[in-house]
């Protein structure tokens, strides 16, 4: 465990984020600001709210220094719309640009600097021109840029907002302006399915589901909270459109995928995660929804097994523990350092169910019991948790524009 955590400093050393105790506090301070600032609009003066149409249009002003703006436009499931931008920003002079930076929707080239930060969309232009539907914590950025045609996967608020920290707000000037159009129409809540039970996961199936995992030594650990249930192209297309990474397998991997990232200006979110046992193997994927800077410490993740063939014919099951990592502390086993997750699991379970749901990929959605619920228990290294028992069920399907999942390498399996 020990070596594991040097071998992560030193994924971080190489990246250049490394000087040093007091830098790493001041750092971690900001980019929880930054984060905080790009996940939450900011408040807006009381609007009511337009259900747009089939060709018409709206125009929306995105002042530099904003973080977000409503655009008081609900979309519905399914509506496809056009987004324009025109205009300019500037940032003001500083040492290494005496003259300031002045850029278009599109925004500014990304650098070395920018790994420090937590903007929105991590791969998008520094101060780019972004979009996202709905203000909670899960919904996640889009680019936008210059222009941008977009089919909401689900229902929900759009607001627009610039790809920049909340420092960078307070000293730009200028503005883009934002034309939407709207080119289809939406689903209407009837056709929009809610939650309801999954007739083929019966008591049966959960039996044949173990409710804990076990590290290499057998001990149980974190509890199956969610099963998914698509094919594999369907899963990994899922998590890559919900903004989930797949975690890096071994140190050796963490140490070359950072440097390269690092070589390649973008954000490192794929730390490694131990290896636990479902069905007497190793986790098939692990995936993290993670903070850049703090993935070290703190990250929504999860690990993904694909059940027996056998466990509902005709249909691909993949087993799902998530948990939230909060911080670090002392590993019961071996007296190590090791993460600490969040106490109440069930949360986690809920994040996986909205970031996965506003995909639009899940058909159909539920919450089952098994006879035998987990309800309290100890991680494998003696972290207690407490759930209300229940595993997540989401039934996935595609869209009409899935394609071969991106970004995420294929298992063996």
């Amino acid at each position: 465990m020990k070596s594991r955590f040097g071998a992560i400093t030193t994924v971080f050393s190489l990246m250049g984020l490394l000087s040093g105790p007091t830098w790493c506090h001041g750092q971690a301070q900001q980019g929880a600001q930054d984060t905080q600032a790009a996940q939450a609009p900011q408040n807006q003066p009381p609007m009511i709210s337009r259900t747009p149409r089939v060709g018409d249009s709206y125009n929306v002003k995105m002042d530099a220094t904003k973080q977000w703006v409503d655009t008081n436009l609900d979309l519905r499931v399914a509506e496809k719309i056009r987004i324009t931008a025109t205009g300019s920003i500037k940032y003001p002079a500083d040492k290494k640009h005496p003259d300031g930076r002045t850029f278009g929707p599109g925004g500014l080239a990304r650098g070395y600097a920018d790994l420090i930060h937590q903007y929105a969309v991590p791969d998008g232009g520094h101060g780019a021109l972004i979009g996202r539907l709905g203000s909670d914590v899960g919904a996640q950025p889009f680019l936008v840029g210059e222009s941008l045609e977009y089919t909401a996967p689900i229902g929900g608020r759009l607001f627009i907002g610039l790809n920049q920290s909340n420092k960078d707000g307070e000293a730009a000037s200028g503005s883009f302006q934002v034309k939407i159009e709207v080119l289809e129409a939406g689903l209407t809540a009837a056709d929009v399915a809610a939650e309801s039970a999954v007739p083929y996961v019966t008591q049966s199936v959960l039996a044949q589901i173990p409710r804990r995992v076990k590290d290499q030594k057998g001990n149980p650990g974190d509890m199956v909270n969610a099963l998914i249930i698509g094919s594999k192209d369907q899963m990994l297309q899922t998590f890559k459109n919900a903004g989930w990474v797949q975690v890096d397998k071994s140190v050796e991997e963490a140490v070359f995928s950072a440097v390269l990232q690092s070589l390649e200006r973008t954000d490192y979110l794929t730390m490694p995660m131990s290896v636990l046992y479902l069905f007497g193997r190793g986790q098939d994927y692990g995936m993290a929804h993670a903070e850049p800077v703090k993935v070290a410490m703190s990250r929504n993740h999860l690990r993904v097994w694909q059940a027996p063939d056998d466990l509902i014919p005709g249909k691909t099951v993949w087993c799902v523990a998530a948990t939230h990592d909060i911080g670090f502390e002392r590993d019961q086993r071996n007296n190590g350092i090791t993460h600490k997750i969040d106490a109440d699991v069930d949360k986690e379970r809920e994040y996986v169910n909205q970031t996965l749901t506003d995909t639009g990929m899940v058909g159909r959605r539920g919450h089952v019991t098994p006879k035998d619920p987990l309800t309290t228990a100890k991680t494998a290294t003696g972290g207690e948790f407490h759930s209300d028992g229940r595993i997540l069920v989401l039934v996935l399907q595609d869209l009409p524009s899935t394609g071969t999942p991106q970004g995420i390498s294929s298992s063996n399996r």
